[in-house]
């Protein structure tokens, strides 16, 4: 326990010595700083925090401006927390988006795992164009090629031998969306560990081979440092967006019928919005939606890095 705490406490001054470095070069180039930078942050103050003024429509009527209108106050947050339908809603957002993780993030890491051990450059190129390819496919087109493939008269069905029209089976959205979402994304995703492969040592690599270490082992003492750094940094960022789901995907793959599975937050806020004009309420359901995604973010980062300080993942 001494030792790891002798650890933790050198490191916490050896990042407090750097801050402190850092902070005199900015003080003594703060002109570099200032031309190079205030583009980028005006830019940003501009297009990303200037419209978040917009939340106070949450408690306000939009169409009586700001000051014009009554303060509402927590009324449209109550109203979506305490109505019938916010569990079922809040319930698909996180089946749909924690099963997309639990599934869909190992498969990059498995992708670039594989990708490593092709040793001719023009075959692993060749691999790599048909698994980034997908990526560059349109939302909406790849949601009419799933409707088309599951039509009761599509390639599915006759391969099976039935005629289900599985767009219309609640049970059957989670696994259409989650399987067509790693299809269209995991090759491109496989890009960031790709290329921290490459910082794999080679000389550890031939060391292993030639102690006799088969494949598992070489990529848990060779392979795996190099991209551990990465995944934890891939991993924080998309648990801290699991109620950010994609709109255009879950609403394109919608029906009539699979809207006990299929309708989620993000689509709830597009009904009630744009559709149906009650702008107050459905900017309060997408500021609660934001809140829990900063919290989740929050906590997922504090828990990684209580992991990398005690057990030094």
């Amino acid at each position: 326990m001494s030792t790891n705490s002798n650890t933790v406490s050198r490191r916490k001054e050896a990042e407090g010595g750097g801050l402190h470095n850092t902070l005199v070069y900015i003080r003594q180039h703060w002109q570099l700083y200032l031309i190079f930078l205030m583009p980028a942050l005006l830019l940003t103050l501009i297009f990303k925090y200037a419209p978040m003024s917009g939340i106070l429509i949450a408690s306000h009527n939009p169409f009586k401006g700001v000051m014009g209108s009554k303060w509402v106050g927590l009324k449209h947050f109550t109203r979506f927390l305490t109505s019938p339908d916010f569990l079922g809603y809040l319930a698909n957002t996180l089946k749909l988006s924690v099963y997309s993780l639990l599934w869909g993030f190992p498969v990059p890491i498995i992708l670039a795992l594989l990708l490593n051990r092709i040793q001719r450059a023009g075959i692993k190129k060749k691999v790599q164009l048909i698994l980034y390819l997908p990526n560059f496919v349109s939302v909406i087109v790849l949601c009419g090629i799933v409707r088309i493939f599951l039509s009761v008269t599509g390639p599915v069905n006759l391969l099976l031998g039935t005629d289900l029209n599985f767009m219309t089976m609640p049970g059957a959205f989670r696994t259409i969306y989650i399987v067509s979402g790693i299809w269209q994304t995991a090759g491109w995703a496989s890009i960031m560990y790709t290329a921290s492969l490459a910082n794999a040592s080679q000389e550890l690599r031939e060391a292993a081979i030639m102690d006799g270490a088969n494949i598992l082992q070489q990529i848990r003492t060779v392979e795996w440092p190099a991209i551990k750094d990465m995944v934890v940094i891939q991993f924080i960022l998309q648990a801290g967006n699991i109620m950010s789901i994609g709109f255009e995907k879950a609403y394109a793959l919608q029906t009539d019928l699979n809207l006990p599975a299929s309708e989620i937050i993000a689509t709830y806020v597009y009904r009630k919005g744009l559709i149906d004009g009650d702008y107050s309420f459905s900017t309060a359901v997408g500021l609660f939606n934001t809140v829990i995604n900063v919290i989740l973010l929050i906590v997922v980062n504090k828990i990684v890095a209580k992991m990398n300080d005690g057990q030094g993942l």
